[in-house]
């Protein structure tokens, strides 16, 4: 059994000239200690994609269709209280901007203790002990020293680290990270990435890893899914989706990523930009940019089938479309 697994998740965001649906028809699932990468370009889902399984979609967004279950127990239905205890014991969450997340006003290690004591029973002692050592863990230096600082006296990249202790001090299975990198220099992220490759090792830690950013992905997942216009188009092994991509639109992703070993005078490039919601085309969303488009891209919607070691949501690994 998958330790997460979504099921058809649809959310839509009511308003005046109607519904908006924002996620439409999302499946997938994350193995016990597995990296799952989430890539695509701004506007596909992604980051309501993890808001939703976190149980923190902005209002009036709701969960309109599907099931989120965890470790086979269903929790997109909850009450907020029951969500709030899985958050933080079960679920981790670990956001791009760590001054959202970090209280000015509380030392790192008012709020580490804090944590860990809402989910586990510990003494003021024992949960002192356990925030250094996550600290440490981190690679925070001097942890002992400086568990009594504040949010403002550490770096961009130093707070990082805080939050992501912060998401693992109560050991939560899942872990939700959404651009954790992105705020970072490069040497910065490189840390942050081997850090919660690390954890996924040795802790057993299944994370959600959502990026814009392939190079992170490659460096960091298993797997990946390509996401556009609220559906997933492709998911598959990270190596098979970067080297053999699929789907046309993960295609022109990958081409647009600078190579080390191959010069060339100019990346590809995907013409055209991604749909608003309001503005969603009949078919596969993405026929009006496709080079490969043929009629029933314009018609009908595909969804993932096989296509080699990777599943893709695109007619031409249909049975019958295989020639072309």
């Amino acid at each position: 059994m998958s330790l997460l697994d979504v099921q058809d998740l649809t959310v839509e965001f009511p308003t005046r000239r109607g519904v908006l649906r924002a996620l439409d028809g999302v499946s997938f699932s994350i193995e016990a200690g597995e990296v799952l990468g989430v890539v695509g370009e701004s506007g596909a889902g992604k980051s309501l994609t993890g808001a939703a399984i976190i149980g923190l979609l902005e209002p009036p967004g709701r969960v309109a269709g599907g099931r989120i279950l965890l470790d086979g127990a269903r929790i997109d239905d909850l009450p907020a209280d029951r969500m709030r205890a899985i958050r933080g014991k079960q679920i981790g969450a670990i956001f791009q901007d760590p001054l959202t997340t970090l209280n000015p006003l509380y030392s790192i290690g008012r709020q580490l203790v804090e944590t860990i004591q809402t989910h586990l029973r510990l003494s003021d002692r024992d949960a002192r002990a356990r925030a250094v050592k996550w600290l440490e863990d981190v690679g925070i230096p001097a942890a002992r020293e400086r568990i009594d600082a504040y949010p403002h006296e550490f770096s961009g990249g130093m707070r990082q680290r805080v939050v992501i202790a912060l998401a693992l001090c109560a050991e939560p299975r899942l872990v939700i990270a959404d651009e954790p990198t992105t705020a970072l220099d490069v040497s910065i992220q490189a840390q942050i990435i081997a850090l919660l490759k690390n954890l996924a090792r040795e802790h057993g830690t299944s994370v959600m890893l959502v990026t814009h950013d392939m190079g992170v992905i490659a460096e960091t997942a298993d797997r990946v899914a390509v996401m556009y216009a609220g559906r997933i188009a492709e998911i598959g092994p990270v190596r098979e989706v970067v080297k053999h991509p699929a789907h046309p639109y993960s295609e022109g992703l990958m081409g647009s990523i600078p190579s080390l070993t191959h010069r060339v005078e100019r990346l590809r490039q995907i013409d055209g930009a991604m749909p608003r919601l309001t503005a969603i085309p009949q078919g596969c969303a993405f026929n009006p940019r496709c080079e490969k488009v043929f009629d029933r891209c314009r018609v009908e919607r595909p969804d993932l089938m096989e296509a080699g070691r990777s599943r893709a949501a695109c007619w031409l690994y249909a049975a019958e479309n295989a020639h072309v």
